[in-house]
């Protein structure tokens, strides 16, 4: 990875503006280098001082004796051009910048020093960190290049931040906590050095466990999507997104001069990606104190021993609050109980030993759930107790839990109540034993549905999704009806003018007539049959409810026509100078038991084109009053979209006397889904109402706003869609005809019955090793793919009766930054020697191209004799290693490329 390596692996460092002022950047980053045991060469530079730290200091760049690895640039914004121009000349290849206000710093020209410096370190290949870095620590290699006042212990969470006061202030409760870090990093402004970059080296970092993040915003949502995807397979990730509320989103705009663009994209964006968020500092505090200490969550079943009953049903409160399970005590744990504690116990979950419970009683329960099956994980609650002393209780259950092979397999929380010394003490002795502890009910909870929320957000990215059924869409038509209005210029459209989009992709829409007066109106309505409704239609007029616009269960001529009088009037007094396109007549639809919803697709600054999802109304916010999803969707992710919003409340389950077909409206979500895709010139879409009973969706109101776009199709997605345009036949030896296709989550029981039609010995030689039965998360790995960074192509053959079965899979998997890519290839062990492994191969290969890759390696086994020799076929290099047993494939994929 271009620079990240050497970012995080420096052997030379420089000071750029160290000073011998203790006060300044420059003396404080030298002494902590310094203080940190940094084993290579520090160089201060500085023309006014001889020494700095008792380090030889340089007057000048161009004096350095070698060239650094890394420059720390400790001055003011103003100095920092022509210092990273003449890093540049020296060779340095690495600089973190501290200096702040470099946006708002300009150039005669009108040009920020900003984006000069991004222009000067392009030029000469220079990585940035920063500006408005605090810098970085990296703990296991003793190195604190940064303008923290408190170091980083050892640990295994690394963290990211945007903020330098979010650092200072994790740093100084970190130390106090005794949790250490793998990595801590002030991205600043991120110039160039960014998250995608940081997630994609720390997802493959040993020393790395968890990786916390704090954003203000993202710049690449594409980029950090993918990257974020790819880490949170393999690392646990937690986010802290500020601007949650209108308020402070419009505060971050006006601090970081960008549009921020909805809060709510961001939640959608970080469950899409497999990571949690959590809303404050209180609760990331709490999340690294449990992701510190816990083992991976088994389920969500939790329960409660205390001796309190108060606290802990504040602790259920917030369980239940928060969407959490509380186990259920099955006979024989209560049989068991009953033998330990007194009769007034509580016989239930939570475990109530009664407030005289001394030590003993503790533990003899705590020995009784960890024997159970009852529950996944265990909260020990303790209240100040004269029977039971803070310290000597958490002593003597520390001791337990450590005897106990059992409790290994436990999520074990621990809530020591009270401010005295004695639950201090308490609380210090469990964290250094490795034992999550927090000082309030709530704030144990809390933490516990950070793993509960993280475990769920996992399972959603690894599920495996169903089909709609439906491919049938009028494609041609749809084209057809994009094309004739941008030809006139008609890029506002209403119902009536919606109509026939909507239709070509099956969905149903109520009939609707213009009517240019009353007389019309009147008319139509005869003609239609009653009851009628009569809508006003107005571009200036955003909401029809601001002037009655709206006349329903009309159900004579004369009605008709003096609602319509009405309204035309109430809008020649209230907006006189709006324009008027008439008046749609549309037929009542039956709305006994239907429910009323708002679907809108809309372009955020951030994350692009999104779905919104609501009950909507007049008075809609969509900051509050609405769910939101990142497109593509499939039946999976519509359906987490669809019951995230009824939990919410966003939309309540009426049932009245129908309610909502969740399926059915997951169907109609993602038909929208594939709208997006197919119409990049969609710049919003707003259905509103759609009337939903039960499995019946009709719209009645629609509003289509298109645009110019000449962009690359998919790039407009935060996300890239299924690439439908690789699809391709292609013909075997034998006559078969065969669909190469991208392989898709769906895929994933015809992937695992393909498996089972490998042979044991094919499978080893393509996994190096007994694989046995693949389980759903390595088939969800091999099926859900991200199309930005890898591709796997099926080679599908249809039978007769209409199934589908995969004959074979090619697979290749890029960097991160899209050079090099390895592939694999595995066919169907009764079907070789009809040419789908060329076929396979080629297809491949002529991918890689397409995707600007520059050479394609592979590895095999020296046994693999046909896999060799396709190899070779198709131009690779071939490198036998026999001494390790293997065989290196290369493929340049252009003319003079270094091998």
């Amino acid at each position: 990875m271009s620079g990240i390596d050497q970012l995080l692996k420096p052997k030379s460092i420089a000071v750029v503006g160290a000073s011998d002022r203790a006060n300044r950047a420059g003396y404080v980053v030298t002494r902590n280098l310094q203080s940190g045991g940094f084993q290579g060469p520090i160089m201060p530079v500085t023309p006014k001082y001889q020494a700095v730290a008792g380090i030889l200091a340089y007057k000048t760049i161009e004096a350095l004796p070698l060239v650094p690895d890394l420059a720390i640039l400790c001055t003011r914004g103003e100095y920092n051009l022509s210092l990273i121009e003449q890093l540049g000349e020296r060779g340095v290849k690495l600089v973190i910048v501290l200096a702040a206000g470099m946006r708002g710093q300009f150039n005669e020209q009108g040009e920020s020093h900003f984006s000069r410096m991004q222009a000067i370190a392009a030029r000469y290949t220079m990585r940035v960190l920063g500006p408005n870095s605090l810098g970085m620590i990296l703990p296991w290699l003793n190195l604190n290049a940064s303008f923290a006042p408190v170091s980083a212990n050892k640990g295994n969470i690394a963290f990211i931040s945007q903020s330098a006061a979010v650092c200072t202030t994790i740093l100084d409760w970190a130390k106090n906590k005794r949790i250490g870090f793998s990595t801590f990093i002030s991205l600043g402004e991120a110039c160039d050095i960014d998250f995608p970059e940081l997630l994609d080296y720390l997802c493959r970092d040993s020393k790395t466990d968890a990786i916390l993040l704090y954003v203000d915003s993202i710049r690449d949502a594409r980029r950090f999507i993918s990257a974020a995807r790819a880490a949170a397979r393999n690392r646990r990730i937690l986010v802290l997104k500020s601007g949650r509320t209108r308020g402070g989103s419009v505060a971050l705009e006006q601090l970081s001069h960008t549009n921020m663009g909805l809060d709510a994209a961001y939640d959608a964006a970080i469950r899409r990606s497999g990571m949690l968020r959590v809303n404050n500092t209180h609760e990331l505090f709490a999340a690294v104190e449990t992701l510190s200490h816990s083992v991976p969550l088994r389920g969500e079943r939790l329960a409660i021993i205390t001796n309190g009953g108060g606290p802990a049903v504040m602790a259920v409160d917030t369980l239940m609050d928060s969407g959490g399970k509380l186990a259920s005590l099955s006979e024989k744990t209560i049989e068991a109980l009953n033998q330990v504690l007194p009769a007034s116990w509580s016989r239930t979950n939570p475990i109530d030993i009664v407030g005289d419970a001394d030590t003993q009683r503790y533990q003899a329960a705590i020995d009784i759930l960890l024997a159970s099956d009852d529950a996944d994980a265990l909260l020990i609650m303790h209240s100040p107790s004269v029977t039971a002393p803070g310290l000597a209780t958490a002593k003597a259950i520390i001791a337990a839990l450590k005897e106990n092979p059992r409790a290994r397999r436990f999520n074990i929380l621990t809530n020591w109540q009270g401010e005295g010394d004695d639950a201090t003490v308490a609380r210090l002795a469990f964290t250094h034993a490795g034992y999550p502890t927090y000082r309030t009910p709530e704030s144990a909870v809390t933490a516990y549905m950070h793993l509960v929320e993280y475990r769920r957000n996992q399972k959603q990215l690894m599920e495996t999704p169903t089909s709609t059924g439906q491919t049938d869409y009028d494609l041609p038509a749809v084209r057809a009806f994009i094309d004739q209005a941008e030809d006139i210029e008609h890029l506002t459209l209403t119902t009536h003018e919606v109509r026939p989009l909507l239709e070509a992709y099956g969905l149903h829409v109520m009939s609707t007539w213009l009517a240019s007066d009353p007389v019309e109106a009147a008319q139509i309505a005869e003609q239609v049959g009653y009851p009628v409704a009569v809508k006003l239609r107005s571009p200036d007029i955003q909401h029809k409810s601001d002037v009655q616009g709206v006349m329903l269960n009309l159900r004579t001529a004369a009605e008709v026509a003096n609602a319509s009088q009405a309204i035309l009037d109430r809008v020649s007094m209230t907006y006189p100078n709006a324009r008027i396109q008439g008046l749609l007549i549309q037929s009542m639809a039956p709305r006994a038991g239907a429910q009323e919803l708002r679907v809108t697709i809309t372009n955020d600054p951030v994350f692009g084109t999104i779905i919104l999802l609501g009950e909507g109304g007049s008075d809609w916010d969509v900051t509050k009053d609405a769910a939101v999803a990142i497109p593509p969707l499939n039946m999976a992710l519509a359906r987490y979209l669809v019951i995230g919003a009824i939990k919410s409340g966003k939309i309540k389950q009426r049932g009245f006397p129908v309610s909502i077909d969740v399926p059915s409206l997951c169907r109609f979500l993602v038909t929208l889904s594939q709208m997006i895709i197919d119409c990049p010139e969609i710049n919003e879409l707003d259905i509103h109402p759609l009337l939903v009973a039960g499995d019946e969706l009709t719209v009645l109101d629609a509003s289509l706003q298109l645009r110019d776009y000449a962009g690359s199709q998919h790039q407009r997605l935060a996300i890239r869609p299924y690439p439908k345009e690789l699809e391709q036949q292609v013909t075997l030896k034998n006559g078969d005809t065969l669909l190469l296709r991208p392989i898709l989550p769906e895929d994933e029981p015809t992937h695992k019955a393909f498996v089972e039609q490998v042979s044991e010995e094919d499978l080893y030689r393509r996994f190096f090793s007994d694989v046995g039965e693949l389980n759903h998360e390595a088939l969800a790995n091999l099926t859900q793919i991200d199309y930005d960074r890898e591709m796997a192509l099926v080679a599908t053959y249809t039978s007769p009766s209409g199934q589908e079965e995969i004959w074979g899979v090619v697979r290749l998997l890029a960097d991160p930054e899209n050079t090099e890519a390895e592939f694999a290839v595995l066919v169907r062990s009764d079907l070789k020697g009809v040419g789908l492994g060329s076929i396979l191969m080629t297809a491949i290969i002529d991918y890689a191209k397409q995707a600007g890759l520059s050479r394609i390696t592979g590895m095999t086994m020296p046994a693999n004799r046909g896999m060799i020799g396709l190899a070779q076929k198709c131009g690779f290099s071939i490198d036998v290693q026999m001494a390790d047993g293997v065989v290196d494939m290369l493929l340049p994929l252009h003319k003079n490329q270094d091998a």
